[in-house]
């Protein structure tokens, strides 16, 4: 791998920006990514990057997940935004800050599903190693990202506890911004392609690998926001463009699971093969369980309805707990 110096002389061709090739040398080299290896799977990432959007999975990275110290809800937002545009969120998993967990578990993703959204581990310090892992998950190099450089400087604010922070002076602060703007690249595809600016207030970019990993930061006002600006460029290739997504059908029931069982049995048999799920959850503590349909097909869910409320002796609700008896209200 070439030297942060040689990067960064590089890369940054402007006469104010030396100081910053500098700047970097401050730093710890990072481990060595193989230079050998060409780009992994490349050849699909332009397939990738263009197909349609069925299956999705979201990779957690992150030590302090795991440790407890911070509660993930990145992973429920992304199941509700994957929900609301009609994309089936098949996998969700957590890792720790570890490189070897997170290349085997990107590479898996990226084989498998349609569209990958990871969270967390691109910030400043020495344990966020997203970008690098990523990129030697797929046998790239780090490059710095220049509109990314320039938007950084322009948008984000200067820490109260750095009054002298200057972006043409060498610094160990200096160092640690620059490792946010590293981002993986490969020489074969447009620059356009590998990091997206979504909106226009914001200098972080959301990094695409192998056409479908999408790389967002930790930060759940972050990553919520990239996500829903994210949302018109993926629109176009949608099962359905117009962005209705997936309808959900809860029907209430005064029926114990083990009476419903047998028809719901039935019904799924029926209703899977035209994309519809049954699902059968009990509500402990209360008197009333719940059946859902969920779909994409709305006329087959409408036709079910009637059939539905009568084998369950139930009804359709708009919210779980609409006929639950007063006895049963906190």
């Amino acid at each position: 791998m070439f030297s942060r110096l040689s990067q960064l002389t590089r890369h940054l061709t402007r006469p104010s920006i030396t100081p910053l090739a500098a700047a970097s040398s401050l730093a710890p080299p990072r481990s060595p990514l193989s230079q050998a290896a060409p780009p992994r799977m490349t050849s699909s990432a332009v397939e990738n990057s263009r197909k349609t959007i069925h299956t999705a999975a979201c990779l957690i990275i992150g030590d302090e997940v795991l440790g407890g110290k911070t509660i993930d809800t990145n992973s429920a937002f992304f199941a509700k935004y994957c929900f609301s545009l009609g994309i089936q969120l098949k996998r969700v998993e957590v890792i720790a800050d570890d490189e070897s967990e997170i290349i085997e578990a990107v590479r898996r993703m990226s084989d498998n599903y349609d569209f990958v959204v990871t969270s967390g581990g691109i910030g400043p310090t020495h344990d966020d190693i997203t970008y690098e892992s990523i990129a030697k998950a797929f046998g790239l190099k780090l490059q710095l990202h220049q509109p990314a450089f320039e938007r950084m400087k322009k948008l984000s604010k200067p820490h109260p506890m750095q009054p002298k922070f200057d972006w043409d002076t060498p610094s160990p602060g200096l160092t640690a911004k620059l490792r946010m703007v590293e981002l993986p690249h490969d020489e074969r595809l447009p620059a356009d392609q590998q990091a997206i600016f979504v909106a226009d207030d914001m200098w972080v970019p959301i990094a695409v690998v192998n056409g479908n990993v999408h790389i967002l930061p930790g930060v759940p006002r972050l990553f919520e926001r990239l996500l829903e600006s994210l949302k018109p460029a993926l629109l176009p290739r949608l099962t359905n463009p117009d962005g209705k997504g997936i309808h959900r059908y809860l029907f209430s029931t005064p029926l114990p699971e083990s009476a419903v069982a047998p028809y719901l049995t039935d019904l799924a048999s029926r209703a899977n093969p035209r994309g519809i799920k049954v699902g059968s959850y009990p509500r402990w503590g209360k008197k009333r369980n719940t059946v859902t349909l969920v779909g994409t097909d709305q006329d087959v869910l409408d036709s079910l309805v009637a059939e539905v409320e009568q084998n369950v002796q139930g009804k359709r609700v708009a919210q779980e707990d609409e006929l639950d008896p007063p006895s049963d209200g906190e």
